[in-house]
């Protein structure tokens, strides 16, 4: 048959390229500009020992059944899922929820967050699972980061973008707390947050030090120095991003001026098909629209939905 005939030498050197091309992604960073790379992978490896065994300008006899038995070998070594529906597992339980958020290594601080923030009822709505790739918009502290990575796993992985600082602008505070829950009370001053304040890179980053110290299996955090208007690298600005949040901080970037529409055209570029951009927000008085962004932190409520993106 066809594809049991034996290849020729220039055959199995192409084929050989082709896997090495395609699976270099998948090998160590300090692995990809080796140039003995190929025995990292199991195919290239097989191809090269092959031709090693030949005669002269005869390699070894290879059929193509013998670089599919390859193939799927190297895809197993590798962790490489081989069939669609290992790529997709259903979303996390409210029981699961439940014994993520009541882990004992979470902070005092994360546990008070709890209270009003509803991490339950916020991760099963929007149908948290393993696996995924995640990025929530200001990430701040990481409060919300942690709980992603928490819930996804070490196969995904979770992003957290945060607002390159100015280093000639001091940060300057908000006449409200941002957790202000009683919006109808005159605003009264709070003192601006000190000039040494913590960086969110920084925060994410001891977050993950602790997971890992802890022995969490969640997934690695990665922290993003980047602006609203352009909140994605390239190597994820198209359709490789499962889910993106962004957690009752949509109100700030009226006052601040940000170009929504140009952050929301990234996202929605980002996001695969069937992703989601969730927003959570602290809800304004009708007929406010984002006028009591920087006073009362709220923005005025005009439609609620989880609308996946459409393929």
């Amino acid at each position: 048959m066809a594809h049991d005939k034996w290849l020729t030498l220039d055959e199995v050197e192409q084929i050989r390229r082709r896997a090495k091309a395609r699976l270099s992604p998948l090998l160590k960073k300090s692995d990809r500009n080796d140039e003995d790379a190929s025995s990292k992978c199991p195919l290239c490896s097989f191809l090269v020992w092959s031709i090693a065994r030949g005669d002269g300008d005869k390699p070894m006899k290879i059929t193509r059944q013998d670089i599919f038995v390859a193939i799927i070998t190297g895809a197993v070594l590798l962790g490489i899922p081989t069939t669609q529906a290992d790529q997709v597992l259903p979303p996390l339980s409210s029981a699961q929820l439940i014994e993520i958020l009541s882990s004992p290594d979470r902070t005092a601080a994360d546990r008070t967050n709890d209270l009003r923030r509803k991490p339950e009822q916020m991760l099963e709505f929007i149908g948290i699972r393993p696996g995924i790739v995640a990025l929530d918009l200001s990430a701040a502290g990481g409060y919300t980061n942690e709980l992603l990575a928490r819930s996804i796993g070490p196969t995904g992985k979770v992003y957290g973008q945060s607002r390159p600082r100015d280093p000639n602008q001091a940060p300057t505070g908000s006449s409200v707390p941002e957790d202000n829950s009683r919006p109808n009370l005159t605003p009264v001053a709070t003192p601006a947050p000190p000039a040494g304040a913590r960086p969110s890179v920084v925060a994410l980053a001891d977050r993950e030090a602790r997971l890992h110290e802890a022995g969490i299996p969640a997934a690695p955090i990665v922290a993003l120095s980047r602006p609203f208007e352009d909140p994605v690298p390239s190597n994820l600005a198209s359709e490789q991003i499962d889910l993106v949040t962004l957690m009752f901080n949509y109100h700030d970037l009226g006052h601040l001026g940000v170009d929504r529409a140009a952050m929301n055209r990234a996202v929605f570029r980002a996001l695969k098909p069937g992703g989601l951009f969730v927003i959570a927000d602290h809800v304004g008085r009708p007929g406010t629209r984002i006028s009591e962004s920087a006073t009362l932190h709220r923005v005025e409520e005009a439609r609620k939905s989880k609308r996946p993106v459409s393929g």
